[in-house]
């Protein structure tokens, strides 16, 4: 059996390391947020592009006409299409509701003239913040990149397309597709109906194992950044404090040259500079720190500082100058048998689950929802979410960091209960899309632990091999956060677990399990608690529980799907939480925040009804049973001055 272990283990590395030159072949190095600086300029492309459906009946019409070698309209009709949002509910077409298959998006963009004189030496990027869910993109009819993934950012160098077309609109065109199979993440998988008495000729249906609609489109911003041709690809950050000193270790990439100089300056929020440093890699110390707090844990929550980095190189004999800032908060996260730690200090999670869902927009960015829900989770008392079940808006995860909302960040492995879903090619994409979830959000104090999928199969066989070759690459990638999954196994016929470093456990009783008997709550959930505790001996978030309301829907005694049933079915949770966080349990995350759009289905009315808040951001009952008892918890734990914790009562 020891041999046996010893050769899993080599097989295991061997794999991870074949992984990792592969990686660092396949993927660009870094995938810094455009921002405007003295170097780096910025042109945003949202609002209207032209668009097409391909309804050819494999839905390959476009490549086989090269719709891409030709502006959209010549090809046929199009109509206005916003950016971002979902394509689906924008138009009145059934159709396009439940379209599967290839869509097309296009817009021309003229450039500034500085972007394209040659003497500058300036590299023109184009990005896209997500688009769900494969994209291959075209630039004036010349293919520049392919993505899958539809939930994180890629983008492309378009320099020397541009440059061959000075004066000319430049014209971005987008072919999208949202089908999902058993290896994509989220997997799926199309079911065709050959029945030609009961359905029409080429019908097929998109199955899908997860509870949400699956939205589709140009999700997220999409930008065009200058850089100069040397430029900064990349930079790395990771802290830790004391109580009179921080460190901050940082490691910046620079492409385009071999020879170059860089400075870093670290500014305080009153522009004061506490740190400096220079070279691609080093640690600057900052003395009496002010650590990034989470909200209601400290009277200033979210405190960042900004490290600007400077890198300069002669090219051609010209002096080249990028500059980039990153906003970096000081913190340290640590996990123990019993408890989270950040700086130093327990940390119980009172939160909640969401979704980036929305009426008419799906999950389009729209900065007004954004804010409203940022309003109401503070005024919730909320201190914590997780981006259930994909990795959310940069922009969205920028105000986590400024607020000081934790956030559990999960990548989009949701619905993986195929056993084809755990095979090798379902595991090298899980790995692709870890890499690039912490690539993209690993310098963010926010996020204090990441998260592998929610609610897999991992009673299978294969599961146990899945889980820890991808938790063991993610903890490989950033070895200073802990590492998770969500399970609604049973805890002792789950495979995965044994690598997690938190426990987080889903579970809805008197809801899916003895519906409509609130009594057996307090006797399963604590059974659910101490088996998983005396199983792994390991911290355990509540990860998801709650029950379907309807708004204004009443019933007393509280019946199923009413407002009261909701909120007994939450005390009843709350009165055992109050019991085990004394002594294992270090949160509790509601599902859900709002409600949100579903597939329809004979238990959907329009959608899942468990959010706190309806679809429109309106509180249900249970929303005031959750604030009383978030600023109750937040009371307890917090060491701000009453004067503060009044005030922030009525944010």
């Amino acid at each position: 059996a020891g041999a046996g272990l010893a050769g899993s283990r080599r097989l295991l590395l061997l794999l991870l390391l074949l992984l990792a030159l592969w990686r660092a072949a396949a993927l660009p190095r870094g995938m810094l947020y455009p921002r405007d600086t003295p170097s780096r300029e910025r042109k945003e492309l949202g609002g209207l592009w032209s668009f097409r459906a391909d309804l050819s009946p494999s839905r390959d019409a476009g490549f086989v006409q090269r719709w891409y070698r030709q502006p959209l309209r010549q090809t046929g009709p199009v109509i206005d299409m916003p950016v971002p949002a979902s394509f689906n509910d924008i138009t009145q077409d059934p159709s396009l509701e439940n379209y599967i298959g290839w869509v097309w998006y296009e817009k021309e963009v003229l450039l500034p003239p500085r972007w394209l004189q040659d003497e500058l030496n300036t590299r023109v990027v184009l990005r896209f913040g997500s688009a769900h869910y494969y994209s291959i993109v075209w630039v004036n009819g010349v293919q520049v990149v392919e993505h899958e993934g539809g939930h994180l950012p890629f983008e492309a160098d378009i320099s020397s397309i541009i440059q061959d077309s000075p004066g000319i609109p430049c014209r971005i065109t987008v072919a999208l597709n949202n089908t999902l199979t058993p290896h994509t993440l989220p997997p799926g998988s199309i079911l065709y109906m050959n029945d030609a008495t009961r359905y029409p000729k080429n019908y097929f249906v998109q199955n899908i194992r997860f509870d949400f609609f699956n939205y589709a489109g140009i999700h997220r911003p999409v930008v065009l950044y200058t850089t100069p041709s040397v430029y900064i690809d990349d930079i790395t950050v990771t802290t830790t404090s004391s109580d009179s000193v921080a460190t901050v270790q940082y490691q910046v990439v620079v492409v385009g040259s071999t020879v170059y100089s860089l400075s870093l300056s670290l500014y305080d929020q009153e522009g004061k500079v506490v740190a400096t440093g220079d070279g691609p890699a080093g640690e600057l110390k900052v003395l009496n720190p002010n650590l990034w707090w989470p909200y209601l844990m400290h009277e200033t929550p979210g405190y960042r500082y900004c490290l600007e980095v400077k890198m300069q190189a002669q090219v051609n004999g010209a002096l080249l100058e990028d500059v980039y800032t990153l906003p970096v908060g000081i913190r340290t996260v640590h996990v123990t048998s019993t408890q989270f730690l950040i700086n130093g200090r327990p940390f119980y999670f009172h939160g909640v689950n969401k979704h980036e869902d929305a009426d008419i927009r799906g999950k389009g960015l729209d900065w007004p929802l954004v804010v409203k829900d940022f309003n109401l989770l503070r005024w919730l008392g909320a201190n914590s979410f997780r981006t259930s079940h994909y990795p959310y808006a940069e922009e969205i995860m920028d105000l986590c960091d400024a607020y000081g909302i934790v956030v559990i960040d999960e990548c989009p492995a949701v619905g993986i209960k195929m056993f084809e879903s755990f095979g090798n090619k379902s595991l090298q994409h899980h790995l692709v899309v870890m890499e690039e979830l912490i690539r993209r959000d690993k310098n963010r104090p926010s996020v204090v632990m990441w998260s592998v999928a929610n609610e897999p199969a991992s009673e299978l066989d294969p599961a146990a091999y899945y889980f820890k070759t991808v938790i063991a690459h993610t903890k490989a990638l950033d070895p200073s956060r802990p590492v998770t999954y969500v399970t609604d196994v049973n805890y002792a016929l789950d495979r995965g677990a044994p690598y997690v470093d938190v426990i987080c456990v889903n579970s809805y009783f008197s809801w899916y399990h003895d519906p409509g008997h609130l009594e057996v709550i307090p006797l399963q959930l604590t059974a659910q608690f101490e088996n998983w505790y005396k199983t792994y001996q390991k911290p355990i978030i509540q990860s998801e529980y709650g029950a379907d309301s309807v708004a204004g829907l009443h019933s007393d005694p509280p019946l199923m799907f009413s407002e009261e049933y909701q909120k007994a079915m939450l005390r009843e949770y709350h009165s055992i939480f109050d019991k085990k966080r004394k002594e294992y349990v270090i949160g509790e995350l509601i599902w859900n925040f709002a409600d949100f759009m579903t597939n329809q289905g004979t238990t959907r009315v329009l959608g899942n009804k468990k959010g706190i808040f309806t679809r429109q951001r309106q509180p249900k009952s249970a929303a005031f049973v959750l604030r009383e008892r978030y600023w109750k918890i937040a009371n307890e734990s917090s060491c701000l001055p009453p004067v503060i914790k009044s005030h922030t009562l009525f944010l």
